[in-house]
């Protein structure tokens, strides 16, 4: 089948699914490669056209089911659980670089710091963390692990961070000002998310009155008339 699915799909386009998948995160439930989530979705595609063609649905609208399943398929599985990852990643970033920048402040490098602050912080960005610490114990370099990082690691803002731990590293600059310059951001950020989220609430409360509460005053309103009517 990996045959199959190379001459259908282009080297970019599988490489691209691939490194997709693997911003999911190796600890998901559903695991799966680039080959068989194509080859799934495929397989399920022509089973679903096989299924429409031979039942009375109307033979106008199949390609359009086909399309929105085909396209649904891709973002139910992955654009919509690497949403749901950036999330949680986020939740978890402001506290586990603020036990980092803690640690590095008492004098320790980068790597020591980062040991510490995993077997101290439990949350998934942290396993990350861990994954790419044992990584370097089979030989790889501080830089090589943290690049790798970068790819598994769906969120623009921890990868921004990742990205300035690394200049930091080769440049020598003070990484405890890096740091708290970056926890400073995550502060700010995560307090603009709060006034963004409080701000969508009166918009919420004024679908719920359209959608619940007008139409309950309409019939306390108009009960009486429709009752005599009745």
């Amino acid at each position: 089948m990996n045959g199959i699915i190379k001459k259908i799909y282009r080297v970019k386009d599988i490489e691209n699914i691939e490194n997709k998948i693997n911003m999911l995160g190796s600890d998901r439930k559903l695991k799966f490669s680039a080959t068989e989530f194509l080859t799934a979705r495929i397989i399920t595609t022509i089973i679903l056209a096989l299924i429409l063609a031979f039942s009375s649905y109307n033979y106008i609208l199949i390609p359009f089911v086909l399309i929105i399943y085909y396209n649904l398929f891709y973002y139910v599985l992955i654009t919509n659980e690497i949403n749901k990852r950036i999330k949680r990643l986020d939740s978890d970033a402001l506290y586990f670089f603020e036990i980092l920048t803690l640690t590095l402040e008492t004098g320790k490098n980068l790597e020591n710091s980062l040991e510490i602050t995993c077997s101290n912080v439990d949350n998934e960005l942290s396993s990350e963390f861990k994954r790419s610490l044992l990584e370097m114990k089979f030989g790889k370099s501080l830089k090589e692990v943290l690049l790798d990082l970068k790819k598994r690691i769906p969120s623009d803002t921890i990868n921004n961070i990742i990205l300035n731990m690394l200049e930091t590293n080769i440049f020598g600059n003070s990484i405890v000002d890096t740091m708290n310059n970056q926890v400073e951001y995550l502060r700010e950020k995560e307090l603009m998310d709060l006034k963004a989220t409080i701000n969508k609430i009166p918009n919420k409360v004024s679908i719920i009155s359209v959608v619940f509460i007008v139409p309950l005053i309409l019939l306390i309103v108009l009960g009486p008339f429709l009752i005599d009517l009745l």
